[in-house]
């Protein structure tokens, strides 16, 4: 018994002398980001009367377009909604096409355009945002207050 006590002192002073051996193991992250989009409104645009009364748009003297941020990550389409919500005086009884339009600078180029535009890569814009409404035939716009809403959709 005494031999196997010294025996197993001897292993144990030879195992404290040796460094232990080291060992790795890589720990992996994993991360997925979805195409998205945020859309912040900075300015509500302005709608000015042509000199004939037949146009209301944010493109005329005196008009001014809404201006939104844009922030995305790619992947994503951009594009404006026909207008459904408007509210004329009631001295305006003739019909009024409504044209929204939009353009971006930024990370994106977009000209001026009222179709849908892919965004395929991720970046920050300011997107303008124009509207007009036109009369046809001999009809023009009454006096009061017009006011529409556009839809900028990101998706």
């Amino acid at each position: 018994m005494k031999l196997f006590r010294t025996a197993a002192a001897a292993v144990l002073l030879v195992c404290i002398d040796q460094a232990a051996f080291a060992t790795t193991q890589n720990v992996i992250f994993n991360g997925t980001i979805t195409a998205t989009c945020t859309l912040v409104i900075a300015t509500n645009g302005t709608m000015t009367a042509s000199a004939d009364l037949q146009s209301l748009s944010s493109h005329n003297s005196g008009g001014s377009a809404g201006t939104v941020t844009l922030t995305t990550t790619g992947g994503v389409s951009l594009s404006v909604d026909p207008v459904t919500t408007t509210t004329v005086p009631a001295a305006d009884v003739t019909a009024t096409t409504w044209t929204p339009t939009y353009s971006s600078s930024g990370a994106h180029t977009i000209t001026e355009t009222g179709s849908a535009t892919a965004i395929s890569t991720p970046g920050a814009d300011l997107v303008s945002v124009h509207l007009a409404g036109t009369k046809g035939g001999s009809n023009r716009f009454a006096s009061g207050n017009y006011q529409a809403t556009v839809t900028l959709r990101c998706e």
